[in-house]
């Protein structure tokens, strides 16, 4: 095995870091709307999921803030040395816990559970992640993501 990982390594079962606040805007939830083709009231029409729904208000599609951790992930720094790329590998477990209210701050929190060497210069991290949402007790999410890093090889 390679010693690329040995620093990160050492991590395993530690917090790698906390992103920024994000706002969650109707306009960033309209325009994920239009990219899903799921335009939902409770997404898309303010008034109506206001009087109709248990929310308030429009909420955030779930599979929006389960891809906002990929910016999210670019404040925390997990980068293997020497790496080249990176990719999303898929997810071992995604739980959807609390809407994101449109105009609400969410931030991700992201633990390294394992690191893994697949193959020379291909490195499979889990990371622990949860989307908190500012001024609310339950996290938006938590889900167990799985990324894939390329490094450099010597030579």
């Amino acid at each position: 095995m390679s010693d690329t990982g040995s620093g990160l390594r050492d991590r395993i079962g530690q917090e790698l870091g906390v992103s920024a606040w994000l706002e969650v805007s109707q306009d960033m939830i309209d325009t994920f709307a239009d990219a899903t083709q799921d335009h939902q009231f409770i997404h898309v029409d303010p008034e109506r999921a206001r009087a109709e729904s248990p929310f308030g208000g429009t909420i955030a599609h779930g599979f929006l803030t389960l891809s906002l951790l990929s910016r999210m992930a670019e404040d925390v720094d997990m980068a293997l040395p020497g790496m080249q790329m990176g990719v999303n590998y898929g997810f071992d477990r995604v739980r959807l816990i609390s809407p994101v209210k449109a105009g609400a701050k969410i931030r991700g929190r992201f633990v390294l559970e394992d690191l893994t060497e697949k193959a020379p210069g291909q490195w499979l991290l889990k990371l622990g992640t949860t989307v908190e949402i500012e001024g609310v007790d339950k996290p938006a999410l938590t889900a167990d993501w799985l990324g894939m890093q390329f490094t450099k090889m010597d030579g």
